[in-house]
Order: C-alpha cells, then sequence, then structure tokens
C-alpha cells in the first residue's frame, strides 16, 4: 500500500521538476494540472472521461460544497470521493477564496469569516477549524490551510497584516488538521504562502510555514488580475523561498502559456477552472493557440480541433460539426470542447514531464512558445 504521503522528484532540468506524488488513492504525476470540479463534479464531464484524459487528480471546493449539498450531509453520503465516483486524489481548497469573492456582505475577524451564502443568503462562519472539519468530512485527499488571499493592488500595510493573519491561521489549521483523528492519518495538508507580489512579505510567509510543517507548500495570492509578467516576476523568487523537497502548487493557473513558465520556475501542481468554462463557451486550446469555435470560418472546416490532439472528441469529430452544436446551443458542444480542453491540458502537462525527465525543457517551452503564441 502506497504512504499517506510521499513526494518524489525524478529529474530537475533548469529549475523545472518532475516526479510523483504517492498517496493511498494513488500516484499523482508531477507536473501535474488539476481539473476543478467545484461542485463534485468537472462541468460537462464524467468523472471516469476526466480521468481517461490522464488527469491523476482533481480539485473540489470547500464553499461550494458546504453550502450544497453539504459537509455532513456528504459524510453520511459516504464522502466526496464515493459520491461523485472518483476513485483518485481529490485536492480541496479551503473556501477562503470564494468567501471573499463571492459574497458581497462578509465580515472579516481574526475568528474568521462570516458570511451570507451566495445561494440564499444564509448566514454562515468559516474558521481554520470550521474549514479542516469541512474538507475532513468531505474526505479531502490533500486538504488546504485556510488563508485570506488580498487583490495585489491593496495597499502595502493591509497585504502585510493580511499575510501575517494568513500564517497565524495556518498555524491554526495545522493544529485542528493534526486533530482530526483517521483523516490526519492518510490525508495532507499544504499550507499557502501570500505576500502578493513583494518579495519580502513573500519570505516571510514561507518562513512561517516552514516552521509550522506542510507535507506540500502552495503559492496563494497570484492569478488575480497582476498580469503574467507580474505573476512570472514573483515565480522568480517565491517558489525558491519553499521546501525543495515538497510540492510546490501555484493556486488558480491557468493559460496554457502560464504553465509552461511557471514550470519553468519550478512549480509542481496547478488548477484553474480556464479549460472547462473556455470549453462551455467555444474556446479550444490547440497546441498553435486558442481558437474561437463560434467564428464563421469553421462552418464547413472538416479538421479536428486540434490535428496533433489524441482525444476522442478530436479522433472522431469535425471543427464545423462542433461549431454547429455550439452555434445551436446544443449540451453536446460544451461536452466536446470541454473533454478536449482537459485532454489537451493533459497532454501539455506529459510533454513538460516528457521533456524534463529528457533534459529538453528549454527547448520545450521555446518551441512551444514560438508555436503557441504566435500572430
Amino acid at each position: 500500500m502506497a504512504e499517506r504521503f510521499d513526494f518524489r522528484i525524478d529529474a530537475i532540468d533548469g529549475k523545472a521538476r518532475t516526479g510523483r506524488i504517492a498517496m493511498l488513492r494513488g500516484e499523482t504525476r508531477t507536473p501535474a494540472f488539476m481539473p476543478v470540479g467545484t461542485a463534485a463534479t468537472v462541468k460537462a464531464m464524467k468523472p471516469e472521461a476526466v480521468h481517461k484524459t490522464g488527469a491523476d487528480i482533481i480539485l473540489g471546493n470547500t464553499y461550494h460544497l458546504m453550502l450544497r449539498p453539504g459537509a455532513e450531509r456528504m459524510a453520511r453520503l459516504g464522502g466526496l470521493h464515493s459520491f461523485m465516483n472518483w476513485s483518485r486524489p481529490i485536492l480541496t481548497d479551503s473556501g477562503g477564496y470564494q468567501v471573499m469573492s463571492l459574497s458581497d456582505l462578509n465580515k472579516l475577524t481574526e475568528e474568521g469569516v462570516e458570511f451570507r451564502s451566495h445561494l440564499d443568503g444564509s448566514k454562515h462562519m468559516l474558521t481554520p477549524e470550521r474549514s479542516m472539519e469541512i474538507q475532513r468530512l468531505l474526505g479531502s485527499d490533500i486538504v488546504m490551510a485556510f488563508d485570506e488571499c488580498p487583490r495585489a493592488d491593496r495597499p502595502f500595510a493591509e497585504i502585510e497584516a493580511s499575510m501575517a493573519m494568513s500564517m497565524r491561521w495556518a498555524k491554526r489549521s495545522r493544529d485542528a488538521f493534526d486533530a482530526g483523528g483517521e483523516h490526519a492519518q492518510r490525508a495532507a495538508l499544504f499550507g499557502i504562502q501570500q505576500g502578493a507580489l513583494d518579495e519580502g512579505l513573500r519570505g516571510r510567509s514561507a518562513a512561517a510555514l516552514r516552521e509550522i510543517g506542510f507535507d506540500g507548500y502552495a503559492i496563494g495570492g497570484l492569478a488575480v488580475g497582476e498580469g503574467q509578467e507580474a505573476m512570472f516576476a514573483t515565480l522568480d523568487f517565491a517558489p525558491d523561498q519553499l521546501p525543495e523537497d515538497a510540492p510546490r502548487y501555484l493556486m488558480g493557473v491557468g493559460k496554457p502559456d502560464d504553465l509552461v513558465g511557471a514550470v519553468e520556475r519550478g512549480i509542481d501542481m496547478f488548477d484553474c477552472v480556464l479549460p472547462s468554462r473556455s470549453g462551455r463557451n467555444g474556446q479550444a486550446f490547440t497546441w498553435t493557440g486558442p481558437i474561437n469555435l463560434r467564428n464563421a470560418r469553421f462552418a464547413e472546416d472538416l479538421e479536428p480541433l486540434d490535428p496533433r490532439c489524441a482525444c476522442d472528441t478530436c479522433a472522431t469529430y469535425s471543427r464545423a460539426y462542433v461549431h454547429h452544436l455550439i452555434k445551436a446551443g446544443e449540451i453536446l458542444g460544451a461536452m466536446l470542447m470541454t473533454e478536449h480542453n482537459i485532454a489537451f491540458y493533459q497532454q501539455l502537462m506529459q510533454a513538460m514531464r516528457d521533456a524534463i525527465a529528457a533534459g529538453q525543457f528549454a527547448r520545450f517551452a521555446s518551441d512551444f512558445r514560438r508555436d503557441y503564441l504566435k500572430t
């Protein structure tokens, strides 16, 4: 049987790393992209289809699942894995970002965040302890510490105070997780580095997280409007502040070229709603850049979405057919586009893993950008 949590680096090329995270429910190959299953589903896809794309792990959302169907109900129904028929690892976020971004009425204190549900206006309190409890009830394999995520354009003093509070919450998350009984013996806990774009704040955050001790470390507070150049500038130093022998997870990222640039800078894990959301809106990602299937130029195009893609959609359906489905508002259009986009992201991750293992990542990244970003 696999260990509770074991991270192994198999190869390093520059700062790019490839390896494996072994957990009780299976291995996750890194660099890894986690499709987002916000409400116990990757929208428009069956779980078995998600796994067929090459995904080893998915993400579930604490905020949405605590509101509907409810964490206690989920536990009575056997936990998130059984409920959604996904037997492999699941990482759950802490709920903090959604509390701040989706609720217009929230009150932030040292204790936690009091907020009203965006569904029915009911009042709730989310604290580090409650976040750990919810993730335990869901049966998460990788639990995220509870934090606050301010925008990078907030005043320095606000970002500093928020980071310091998030580190206090990280310690409370650690203590509550460790008190979680059997779940703590089979799950992992990740801390989240904060500090916006400031190297000094992020260094202080990393030091606090190291002192507490976590199985993995996430970089939070990016992909919130600062732009790719600023994000990459932060990633030039932020991953190096975190332990080398633990996974580094960049939260909420991103576009394919974001992923390549982040792996260049030492990131091991990603999640983002972009491939599924874009698919539902008619955008397909390809090795030569994104294409909009709503465009009339695809109406009689018998090519697959991407001739280099090995997914079932590209093997079976033409751009003309998918264009028709999208223009007609047919559900199958969203299904086929989402399948392709998730598969493309997984193929990109595999290509990066192979390039790192072969010591050819710099060439791969250069060739990828040449083809993907061409105008």
